[in-house]
């Protein structure tokens, strides 16, 4: 049976966010309800932020290549409100800044058409930092609605969103930045809400239902990249469940909103599923583009730059853990590091599957997989040839417990803005570590003999070392030198491919908006 799907992606969210990973201070009931009747994964990757998370799922690639994708500059979108460039103009600059699509390239939703399946993307933009309608189109969606700005993403009250290319005003919402500010609340009081009328995940939850009902009599692949809980921090009710906790600050009761304002999501979605008699022949996938983010800091409480006994943190020697920088959440699951970094907490990811009467309920998988193995997963149920020159590996086997069809990866891979990293199935976990401006400005075109002494490699074992304390790269050397070979390969032969810095690229008409 070949299932429709709904894939629900949030932004920014670490998987200790969720009471079903852990989280003790809310529960996220209707999450957890996917997990107590699917399947939860242990260690799924995602990539170190948001812009190659999303290329990486599109594309079945991982982010570490050379020469696969690039990122436009986001905010260009805001300049239609001030009037600067009109819609044409974003469009003509986007279509001819950085590495275009080409005629042969296969998208995630063009395996779901060539099985027939209507498809469609609602929310958050789904590539890059900005992207068109056009685009959105050439990537294989039937049905998009939505941001195409990352920029404006950052505010929850967007002035204009889009409908299959088209722009629409939203009425009562008037700030340029979408409403962008850090808490709805000041000194306990809701601020003024004078041009903050229609939050964007109200929005997007009337399109969801709607595209389900429209298509409920025919296969579907529906893709729903939130925005929450990504920061500033913006929620204009404290939820009942948070609202007397004192644990929590009032910005960690408002960050907790909004997680649970996506729980919401997830349950409304489920019980339309239930009340269409959709539930059984719909697998429902939960994940996060990336690890933690720490969007509720706050100095003399909880800090991504120092610990809280003074240290500061080099993401070298030493690192972010929940419980010396002060974070009550424990977002990133105990794990070091947060979002950007190429430690396990920046890039681990909550990954939740349900498909009634093939999943077996309350599964719990170590099986290690990365975003880029959604393609060929969906690729085998759907029973659709995959493209070649891919990296992802189906997990469709486990979906059913047959585990003598499945395939494991020897490692993955990801990049992040220190360098790039591997991760093996037995554990071994090789970071680098690069000098990036030294390489760029003094060292350009260099070797990889010469690139040695701007990189510094570091050995961990996190099946044994699950907090990456301690460093063994001095007492394995065998097996640095040969993780590194296989890194420098998946890099396509240069390890600053595994940064992002490698993959953004700038308008020609920088100078005129954009600083």
């Amino acid at each position: 049976m070949k299932p429709n799907i709904i894939y629900i992606y949030a932004d920014d969210l670490g998987r200790g966010m969720l009471s079903c990973y852990g989280q003790k201070h809310f529960q996220t009931p209707n999450i957890d309800r996917l997990s107590e009747e699917g399947m939860r994964f242990n260690q799924a990757y995602g990539c170190a932020f948001c812009a190659p998370a999303r290329a990486s799922v599109l594309c079945g690639l991982h982010d570490a290549h050379a020469g696969r994708w690039t990122f436009t500059k986001a905010g260009i979108y805001r300049e239609i409100d001030k009037g600067t460039l009109t819609l044409e103009e974003v469009y003509e600059l986007i279509h001819n800044t950085g590495i275009q699509d080409g005629a042969e390239d296969v998208f995630l939703p063009h395996i779901a058409q060539k099985a027939g399946y209507v498809t469609g993307q609602i929310g958050k933009l789904e590539w890059g930092f900005a992207t068109t309608g056009d685009e959105l189109e050439r990537h294989g969606w039937d049905y998009h609605y939505g941001y195409y700005d990352h920029l404006r993403c950052h505010g929850y009250y967007p002035t204009f969103l889009f409908e299959n290319g088209k722009k629409f005003d939203i009425d009562g919402n008037t700030f340029v930045n979408c409403g962008a500010k850090r808490s709805a609340f000041e000194q306990g009081k809701q601020i003024d809400m004078t041009g903050r009328k229609v939050y964007s995940q109200d929005l997007f939850d009337e399109k969801i239902i709607e595209f389900i009902r429209e298509h409920k009599d025919k296969p579907f692949f529906l893709y729903h990249p939130s925005q929450l809980p990504h920061g500033a921090i913006f929620f204009p009710e404290i939820h009942p469940s948070v609202a007397d906790n004192p644990h929590l600050n009032d910005l960690e009761k408002e960050f907790a909103s909004m997680i649970l304002r996506l729980d919401k999501t997830v349950g409304l979605i489920l019980d339309e599923l239930d009340r269409l008699n959709l539930s059984e022949n719909t697998l429902v996938i939960f994940s996060s583009d990336n690890g933690h983010a720490l969007q509720y800091r706050l100095k003399g409480r909880v800090t991504r730059e120092m610990t809280s006994n003074g240290e500061e943190i080099d993401n070298i020697n030493t690192k972010f853990y929940s419980d010396t920088c002060g974070d009550v959440f424990d977002g990133n699951d105990g794990m070091a590091g947060l979002k950007f970094s190429n430690w396990e907490g920046g890039v681990r990811i909550p990954y939740i599957m349900r498909w009634p009467g093939t999943i077996k309920p309350g599964s719990i998988t170590d099986h290690m997989m990365a975003n880029y193995d959604l393609m060929p997963t969906v690729a085998e149920l759907l029973e659709v040839e995959m493209p070649g020159n891919k990296d992802g590996i189906s997990f469709a086997p486990l979906l059913n417990d047959d585990r003598d069809n499945l395939q494991a990866h020897e490692y993955v891979v990801y990049a992040s803005y220190m360098g790039p990293a591997l991760v093996t199935r037995d554990g071994w976990k090789i970071r680098a570590i690069i000098d990036v401006d030294q390489y760029r400005y003094e060292r350009l075109g260099a070797f990889l003999e010469e690139m040695e002494e701007m990189v510094e490699y570091q050995l961990f074992n996190i099946r044994e070392d699950y907090r990456e304390e301690k460093n063994v790269a001095q007492k394995y050397p065998e097996k640095v030198d040969e993780l590194r070979q296989k890194l420098i390969k998946e890099c396509d032969g240069n390890l600053i491919n595994g940064t992002p810095q490698m993959h953004f690229a700038f308008y020609g008409r920088e100078g005129r908006f954009g600083r």
